[in-house]
């Protein structure tokens, strides 16, 4: 018998813990309704006001900041960097669904890659129009697995470990390479507020993280035990579930960098998303020959990317491309050229995976409809069988 992987107990303990049983795609989920986030009005909203912020931020912020030729200096970007953009945009979306593929893993839900495909997608794409920081895709994606037939506590662990896992890339590249600038080992300007602000702050949340992944496994069990013939005993139980999802998702996620043979799809998706994204970017200045060192434009990416979790601009956006415009301009980049750069990479890395991630979403409602037909059809036949 060989020995079981700590990735393998944590899921295993899951499962046993969970109160859903395991049943047929479409049955168990049943009650998962299709997110209100994605219902006509919610959409003809986000449009509108994605389009106003778009405005603001390239047509009125040029002339307030004194910015005015930056838009006409489109025109003078090199196609072949622009096509090396493109293309690295292109592995962006290729590292998202190597990450929810890994994430998810063969062990824990059996998914083909065509409907990977279409969950990591329609998810790529909410997560750029709805809410910050990728909310909406987490919520797609969530409901999407539920659908599958995931329990919900494994469903809600793998979003965890998702959101862990590829964060944790963020922070750590904020902490190392601003202390790298700052101290001098790598070339650029170091201002404080750029540099060792924002290493502490994420070197903060790493330890956060940590600390949460020390909440026992069982906390639940404990805390039922404790608050029996209570009355707060339901509503402390009910409260445990957050910092208990979290806990087990960050477990999740750092068992996967334990074991990197179970972890490899996972990993290589996580860092893969981000130095795609930076690439793309890093093209884009190239286009518009900008001359930017590694530590600069890794810096101010994640700086700016900052703001993706200011609340009310869908998706980070106008605010997004404002962070990083202000982040390379402190970084002493010329303001046009940067507004430029920033304008053609949020083209491909943001807008562009918006219109197959439609489409992929209108092919996964077709998807879960033939699962929950797929469950309907197995509930009599599983009767059947038990009579």
């Amino acid at each position: 018998m060989t020995r079981s992987t700590k990735l393998e107990r944590e899921t295993d303990a899951i499962q046993e813990s969970d109160d859903d049983a395991r049943g047929p795609r479409g049955q168990d989920a049943g009650d998962e309704a299709e997110p209100a986030i994605f219902g006509r009005r919610r959409i003809i909203q986000t449009i509108v006001i994605v389009l106003l912020l778009v405005a603001g931020i390239y047509i009125l912020l040029p002339k307030i900041v004194g910015l005015e030729d930056a838009v006409a200096k489109l025109d003078e970007g090199d196609p072949l960097w622009i096509a090396v953009a493109f293309v690295f945009t292109a592995l962006i979306s290729a590292s998202y669904i190597a990450l929810f593929r890994g994430i998810v893993g063969e062990n824990v839900l059996h998914l083909e890659w065509r409907e990977a495909y279409e969950i990591s997608m329609a998810s790529f794409a909410a997560s750029r129009l709805f809410s910050g920081g990728g909310a909406g895709g987490i919520v797609l994606t969530y409901w999407a697995l539920r659908k599958a037939g995931m329990e919900r506590r494994e469903s809600a662990c793998r979003m965890v470990a998702f959101l862990v896992l590829l964060y944790s890339v963020y922070l750590v590249s904020l902490v190392v390479f601003g202390v790298l600038l700052r101290t001098g080992v790598l070339a650029g300007d170091a201002p404080p507020g750029l540099t060792i602000v924002p290493a502490a702050i994420a070197g903060s949340l790493i330890a956060l993280f940590g600390l949460i992944a020390l909440i026992p496994a069982d906390i639940d069990r404990r805390l039922a035990r404790w608050s029996a013939g209570y009355r707060f005993g339901r509503i402390a139980r009910r409260l445990i579930t957050v910092p208990d999802a979290l806990a087990r998702g960050t477990r999740t996620a750092i068992a996967f960098v334990r074991e990197p043979r179970q972890g490899s799809l996972a990993l290589a998706g996580s860092i893969g998303f981000w130095a795609a994204n930076i690439a793309a970017l890093w093209a884009s200045f190239k286009a518009f020959d900008v001359h930017v060192t590694l530590g600069v434009i890794v810096q101010g990416y994640f700086v700016g990317m900052v703001a993706n979790l200011i609340p009310g601009a869908p998706g980070g956006v106008g605010t997004v491309d404002a962070g990083m415009i202000g982040a390379y301009v402190l970084f002493g980049l010329p303001g046009a050229s940067v507004f430029a750069a920033v304008l053609i990479y949020r083209l491909f890395a943001f807008w562009l995976p918006v219109l197959p991630g439609f489409i992929a979403f209108l092919q996964l409602r077709r998807t879960v409809a033939r699962w929950e037909r797929e469950g309907d059809k197995a509930v009599p036949v599983a009767a059947e069988a038990a009579g």
